[in-house]
């Protein structure tokens, strides 16, 4: 009978304590998240899609320009540049941005830092987005705020918080890498070059989080206050969608929609954004984004249409589930 008794109370306790830790690093991991910074987001945002990026065409002054934003954003907040770039800068020649339909492109650079891992250092998550747009055209600035402008900003916001963390004793345990992409628009270049080209083992890199225009409201959802598409998250690991979606009941609360996801849907979305490389190495990916809208590669695509408490939302659930991955127990399991 005292066998049993101190059997049960040793359970009894085992479960207190993991409830206890559970509930702690629930609490903690909640002090990020309403850390988010929608200053912040329309601060960064606003530089990137002003007028003076001249819309940020790849190998132009304009992406140059967000180029040395973004790494002296970085810079300011101590985290590091990635092992085997030139001071961020991970150069895309242009004879890697050559395709048949493709304009001649000029030399160009994916942006990347990273924050390294306390427990499984060599394990990486990568959290993308591009940075190009299609810049100039009959006088008139393709700004890109929504495209991608928004992204960009929400990737600089998650790394902000992955290194205030970092300095208070709470950094990930799985290495944070952020890949800003050039070349996206004329063919996922700058994302084709990374995986061409990795700066970290892609047997090693656990997934790929990438962001694409999160900052505005589509037709489907005018009526909607909070929606986010949902793509690929569980075409090669089912571990990554059931996380996503247990992330979203707990700290964002989102319609999360899968309709672009379906493999005949007629505007083939997987396809069409950085993450689609990643997927082609067998590396788990979900891809975040928040539909078209009229002014989507148009002059019109500008600052003062994003909603940016919406965007705010959003990065809420991809923040958490990149916490969630950095610092669980095991690597994300492959579907069989």
């Amino acid at each position: 009978m005292k066998k049993y008794i101190f059997s049960f109370l040793l359970t009894l306790f085992l479960q207190v304590t993991l409830i206890g830790q559970n509930t702690e690093q629930n609490a903690v991991l909640n002090s990020y998240i309403e850390s988010i910074s929608k200053q912040n987001l329309i601060n960064n945002l606003g530089v990137l899609a002003s007028d003076e990026m001249e819309g940020r065409k790849t190998g132009e002054f304009g992406q140059k320009m967000a180029a040395n934003f973004i790494r002296d954003y970085y810079k300011d907040l101590n985290i590091l540049p990635a092992p085997g770039t030139d001071d961020y800068f991970q150069k895309v020649p242009s004879r890697a941005m050559q395709a048949l339909f493709s304009p001649r492109l000029n030399d160009s650079e994916n942006v990347v830092a990273f924050i390294e891992g306390t427990e499984f250092p060599n394990e990486y998550i990568i959290i993308s987005a591009h940075y190009d747009h299609i810049g100039m055209a009959n006088g008139e600035i393709y700004n890109g705020a929504d495209d991608d402008a928004s992204g960009t900003s929400a990737v600089m916001e998650i790394a902000r918080l992955f290194q205030k963390a970092k300095l208070a004793g709470n950094g990930p345990k799985r290495t944070l890498v952020f890949l800003h992409c050039t070349g996206e628009e004329y063919g996922l270049f700058g994302s084709k070059y990374y995986v061409n080209h990795p700066l970290f083992p892609l047997d090693q890199t656990v997934c790929n989080l990438n962001i694409d225009m999160i900052g505005r409201t589509d037709k489907k959802y005018k009526k909607a206050d909070n929606y986010l598409y949902l793509v690929g998250s569980d075409k090669i690991s089912s571990e990554l969608h059931n996380l996503s979606e247990n992330m979203n009941e707990q700290y964002a609360q989102l319609i999360l929609d899968y309709e672009l996801n379906a493999e005949n849907h007629p505007e083939q979305i997987f396809y069409r954004s950085d993450h689609y490389n990643f997927a082609k190495k067998n590396i788990p990916v979900i891809f975040y984004y928040s539909g078209t809208h009229e002014d989507y590669h148009q002059p019109t695509d500008t600052f003062d249409k994003i909603e940016f408490d919406k965007m705010r939302n959003r990065i809420k659930l991809i923040f958490a589930t990149a916490w969630q991955i950095a610092n669980q127990p095991n690597r994300l399991k492959l579907n069989l």
